[in-house]
């Protein structure tokens, strides 16, 4: 009779114990791999409106990504208040003046464009009184001031490039609509998951541009609400808009090229930029101080956020006279000028921001962004930008 021995007690425990042990193992590496494993990447279509400072660091951060991206912006130029006129005279900066840098990020990105950005000696600002009087000089800058040549349009252009000829950047997935104002923010007919939106070009035409996955409304905060609300989306986005405020700013450009004469001497103050406390004025700057500008003797003149608000409606020539009129008593120059024009921004100076860098609607699909969510710098708009493609991408 053949007997078969049973396994000792203690070596059974030992092998059920190392069994479980290593079912744990497995269990737990499983566990990490189902952690740590990226759902695979999936390119989306998305529609960013509006071509400023914001609207081109969202697509362009979203493009490099890896997803399409169509800009599409309702002037015929990109740039939204980074805008440079360009006159027979030279060019005026009417909107943004120059722009600081304090986000590494944004530091970063400006390493990309040393060919159009320049620093801008700012120890010539000054602070005067009603009258035009000094009152304090400024400290010295304690941050560099930096402009882009040869007008402030020129940074937003040069980095919207892949955006504009994106064949000519290896084939990016991007196109560029200009002179195109969105009405309307609709469901795509065809593919109920998708957004298609509603536009006219600057000579009335009608279009419907659809298949996108996601929309960024890149736009100064009225004008989000107010195409959010014709379209009839989300309640809870336009409601996160209502505290935040934004002045509005009359713009004066003047030229003197009669200034250029031989033996004329300097024209006006001794300084180059300032801020004021007059009634009317609040900033004025010497163009052709800025580098990489033409010679001619040019200024741009920005009136109060409270003046401009209550001559928000008036004729241009009138408020022509009465800035022209401020001009003259802040800095003596009371030649008549060979060129006078103005511009009325009607969205210029952020009072009260949202306080958050961006707002996403995920479930939706739909992102704003500007820099009326956390300021009225230039860094505020391309972090804004930046941070909401990030959320998105």
């Amino acid at each position: 009779m053949t007997t078969t021995k049973k396994p000792r007690a203690s070596a059974l425990a030992q092998s059920k114990s190392s069994s479980k042990t290593a079912d744990k193992t497995a269990a737990k590496t499983a566990s990490k791999k189902t952690r740590t494993a990226k759902p695979a990447f999936v390119q989306r279509h998305v529609a960013v409106v509006g071509a400023g400072m914001a609207g081109v660091a969202c697509a362009r951060t979203l493009v490099q990504a890896g997803h399409r991206v169509t800009l599409i912006e309702k002037s015929r130029g990109l740039g939204g208040r980074m805008a440079t006129r360009r006159t027979e005279f030279g060019g005026f900066d009417h909107g943004t003046q120059y722009f600081t840098v304090r986000d590494e990020r944004f530091a970063k990105a400006l390493e990309t464009a040393q060919t159009v950005v320049r620093p801008w000696s700012a120890n010539t600002v000054r602070v005067l009184d009603d009258k035009g009087r000094v009152l304090a000089s400024a400290p010295p800058p304690t941050e560099p001031h930096f402009v882009a040549k040869p007008g402030m349009s020129a940074l937003v252009n040069y980095w919207a490039e892949p955006l504009v000829q994106p064949a000519l950047h290896g084939k990016l997935a991007a196109s560029t609509l200009t002179g195109t104002r969105v009405t309307h923010i609709e469901r795509d007919a065809l593919h109920p998951e998708q957004w298609q939106l509603r536009a006219e070009d600057t000579d009335g035409g009608q279009h419907v541009l659809g298949g996108f996955d996601r929309i960024v409304l890149a736009m100064p905060h009225l004008q989000t609400h107010d195409l959010l609300l014709a379209s009839g989306h989300s309640p809870e986005l336009r409601h996160q808009l209502d505290a935040v405020q934004v002045a509005p700013c009359w713009t004066l450009m003047v030229a003197y090229p009669n200034a250029m004469q031989p033996g004329l001497p300097h024209l006006g103050p001794q300084w180059n930029a300032a801020r004021s406390v007059h009634h009317r004025i609040s900033w004025l700057a010497r163009e052709n101080s800025k580098p990489g500008r033409e010679p001619i003797e040019r200024w741009t003149v920005q009136a109060s956020p409270a003046w401009s608000i209550k001559h928000l409606e008036d004729d241009e020539e009138r408020v022509k006279a009465k800035l022209l009129k401020g001009f003259a008593e802040i800095t003596g120059i009371r030649a008549t000028p060979t060129h006078a024009v103005v511009h009325r921004w009607r969205f210029a100076q952020t009072q009260k921001p949202l306080g958050l860098s961006h707002i996403y609607d995920q479930d939706l699909g739909i992102g704003l962004c500007g820099d009326w969510c956390l300021g009225h710098r230039v860094e505020d708009a391309f972090v804004s930008g930046l941070e909401l493609a990030l959320a998105m991408a």
